[in-house]
């Protein structure tokens, strides 16, 4: 058999067979992304069962099974301000069947926090933003009552008048129900004494008891005492009111604190090395999966408001708050080794 110089093929034989094979891997990366997922997708979530980034995950996952035709896996691995969960799924294999539901503590605050992380923010790919969830500023009863604070420029009064005799509870130190404590502090002038928790639903429960005074709390893990009328609310951290609570101004217009804004986000990452392809259509269904009225409804009855996003918007918003928040983190003097 006679075999053809290469030199002697030609020009648009030689260009055909270039094309052909690089058509190759891109149809499989396209077939591949069409396929997905043809199995279970797990989501890490590094915080345990019950909290705000559980309740989030297990509504988004629901919706997202339903749109995959495939079962979401929710994965809790708690421990270490979500370190332990976030730095398990960093490990996991870059194909998009195991996503991480991170949130601004791990991806903005824990980065400056923290001396020596398990982890990078490079580790992974933002995928979409899922909700925003403000915080909301709650008092104890015995101390409502004790300080006659009605509304927050009374209890931003009480407590110039009385430095650091407020007891200001949180999740734990670095978490968003501490630092949008430090932010409102920075910005109205005034000292609390922080007390921190090993999560929301110890501090809640001493706060009902009367042994810490006031809180930041996540919404959705405080909207049920509040509505039970065991816990007040003075404001909520976001630029605008909450759905689930339209009553309730916001700190930037009761203050008035121009310009507040703490308002902790959750969001979808995979771990780095995944397709581009595979993430952005992660993207799109969950986008679908959000825009579903049940969904929306469910979302917003637990305090949450769904957002959504392109991984490219979602890197912004990432560098953006892990800026901001480092800032805060920096300023308030906070640092876990």
């Amino acid at each position: 058999m006679t075999k053809m110089n290469p030199s002697r093929i030609p020009a648009a034989i030689a260009a055909a067979i270039a094309a052909v094979a690089l058509a190759v891997p891109m149809t499989s990366a396209v077939a591949q992304t069409q396929d997905f997922p043809n199995k279970a997708v797990r989501i890490v979530v590094p915080y345990p069962p019950g909290g705000t980034t559980d309740m989030v995950t297990r509504l988004i996952g629901d919706q997202l099974s339903k749109v995959w035709g495939q079962p979401v896996i929710v994965d809790n691995r708690p421990g270490a301000g979500g370190i332990v969960g976030t730095s398990l799924a960093a490990k996991a294999p870059s194909d998009g069947y195991t996503l991480l539901m991170g949130s601004v503590g791990e991806f903005a605050i824990n980065p400056t926090l923290y001396r020596k992380l398990a982890y990078d923010v490079a580790d992974f790919a933002p995928v979409s933003l899922v909700a925003r969830v403000p915080n909301v500023l709650v008092m104890s009863p015995a101390f409502a009552e004790r300080s006659r604070v009605m509304s927050l420029p009374d209890f931003v009064a009480y407590v110039k008048a009385n430095p650091k005799k407020v007891n200001m509870a949180s999740a734990g130190n670095g978490t968003s129900t501490h630092l949008a404590g430090e932010l409102f502090q920075r910005m109205t002038h005034t000292e609390m004494s922080h007390v921190p928790y090993k999560g929301s639903s110890p501090a809640i429960s001493d706060m009902m008891a009367g042994n810490v005074d006031v809180m930041f709390d996540n919404l959705p893990a405080s909207l049920e005492f509040i509505r039970a009328g065991k816990l007040k609310p003075l404001a909520v951290t976001s630029a605008q009111r909450s759905p689930a609570l339209q009553d309730v101004p916001t700190v930037a217009a009761a203050g008035p604190v121009p310009g507040f804004d703490a308002t902790p986000w959750f969001g979808l990452f995979a771990p780095k090395g995944v397709s581009p392809a595979v993430a952005e259509k992660i993207s799109k269904d969950l986008a679908v999966a959000l825009n579903d009225a049940k969904i929306l409804g469910r979302m917003r009855n637990i305090g949450a408001e769904p957002a959504f996003n392109t991984p490219t918007q979602f890197a912004e918003l990432v560098k953006r708050d892990r800026e901001k928040w480092g800032e805060v983190v920096r300023q308030s003097g906070a640092t876990i080794d």
